[in-house]
């Protein structure tokens, strides 16, 4: 019988409707689910899943569970559950594990709930899931054959355990796909950040000076997007082919001691620790805003913000006044969490689209696949591009193919300069 621990079961009716709607622009995994029901590749298959518990999730539970699989859910944010679509899952027999608004020990009781399933296949976001079997439940990895991880940080965190020797199982970097990074840390995070903040201020960006911390993927679409609200985007890095890249892309790049006297808004990007600290804090204008895209709340440092406040009060839902011991005032939204799912509903549904697309059939290729070593491996380039194809059919584009003729001038030396 599946077990659950969710915030309320009255919600189901709402989360439904909302699972329905993100499943109407998930063309391209509704495809696979469709595909999923005719060949049960997943048949008694008992997946482990840490990931945020929002609508578009609830999409690609469902094509697994089409399947054949049995899924046990955990959040992988205390704050990013959609406890209407934690019900919606619940009341369909999904094993679920997660609520708004998690402590750390809940938060981790709900990630060992999920382990207790004993799954063969682990789906991540962050890799608290693998890093709590390999730390705390090791007795459980002889049961699972392999895991998929969704995001940059968790890649670095896998390819960290793969380098120390301490990774035990395979994983597939879903993160690193073309249809998945390209997309979703890109246009995703760009939008879904900027509509948090939005959410949490209701502040007008045109105008303002905007600070982008990292110029990786995500760093990329928010600075874009930042600059089609009319912000004036300032750049943070400490790669130099980076920090080029974003000169030439036409902003501007500071050092973060610079930017820190002069921009109204910063947001983190980097999945590493302690960006803002309390030096740059002290010298941040009165009013300025901080904000998190980069998984975990590891970014901004709240321990130095709360060192040099004398108070702090909620101003608005997601938006928290520390007034500093100079007088100044600064404003941290959703506690240094992931903005765009604490105070907001996450990347568009079009985008996860492709992401979890990724995921379902990186699952279906592990269930499939024989003993694989444990180390971190690249998305197949055959998923890549059958995801691809596919969002391209539902979105009504052709494209060219090669002739044979261009074929075999592709793939040989011979031929030089007539």
């Amino acid at each position: 019988m599946p077990s659950f621990k969710i915030k309320d079961t009255s919600l189901a009716p709402q989360g439904s409707l909302l699972v329905e709607w993100a499943s109407k622009h998930m063309p391209v995994l509704n495809q696979i689910r469709r595909q999923f029901e005719r060949e049960k590749p997943l048949d008694n298959i008992m997946i482990g899943a840490c990931l945020h518990v929002t609508k578009e999730t609830a999409v690609l539970v469902e094509a697994l569970t089409a399947g054949g699989a049995d899924v046990a859910l955990c959040g992988s944010n205390p704050l990013s559950t959609q406890d209407e679509v934690a019900a919606a899952l619940a009341e369909k027999g999904v094993n679920v594990y997660a609520w708004r608004g998690e402590t750390t020990e809940e938060y981790y009781w709900c990630v060992n709930k999920v382990i207790d399933h004993t799954p063969l296949i682990t789906l991540d976001d962050g890799a608290d899931l693998v890093g709590t079997i390999h730390k705390e439940r090791s007795e459980t990895l002889k049961n699972v054959k392999g895991g998929t991880e969704e995001t940059t940080t968790g890649v670095m965190r896998l390819r960290a355990m793969e380098k120390a020797g301490a990774l035990k199982y395979p994983i597939i970097a879903v993160n690193d796909a073309y249809t998945k990074y390209l997309f979703d840390n890109r246009y995703g995070t760009g939008q879904s950040t900027i509509d948090g903040i939005i959410r949490s201020t209701n502040l007008l960006l045109a105008g303002k000076k905007f600070v982008v911390c990292g110029y990786g993927w995500c760093g990329r679409g928010l600075a874009l997007r930042a600059r089609g609200m009319g912000a004036n985007v300032i750049v943070i890095e400490v790669n130099p082919v980076k920090a080029l890249e974003a000169v030439m892309d036409g902003f501007y790049v500071m050092p973060i001691d610079k930017a820190s006297r002069t921009g109204d808004i910063f947001v983190t990007t980097t999945g590493d620790v302690n960006v803002i600290r309390k030096e740059h804090m002290l010298k941040m204008k009165d009013g300025a805003i901080l904000a998190n895209s980069g998984h975990f709340n590891v970014e901004i440092s709240i321990p130095d913000l709360e060192n040099i406040s004398s108070s702090k009060r909620t101003i608005r839902p997601n938006l928290e006044e520390y007034s500093l011991q100079n007088g100044r005032k600064l404003y941290l939204l959703a506690e240094g969490r992931l903005v765009n799912l604490a105070a907001a509903e996450g990347h568009p549904s079009e985008v996860m689209d492709m992401s979890f697309a990724n995921q379902a059939l990186c699952v279906k290729y592990l269930a499939e696949k024989g003993k694989m070593k444990p180390k971190v491996y690249s998305v197949p380039k055959e998923i890549d591009e059958l995801v691809a194809s596919l969002k391209l059919k539902a979105m009504g584009v052709e494209i060219d193919e090669l002739t044979e003729e261009q074929k075999r001038y592709l793939a040989t030396w011979e031929a030089g300069t007539i």
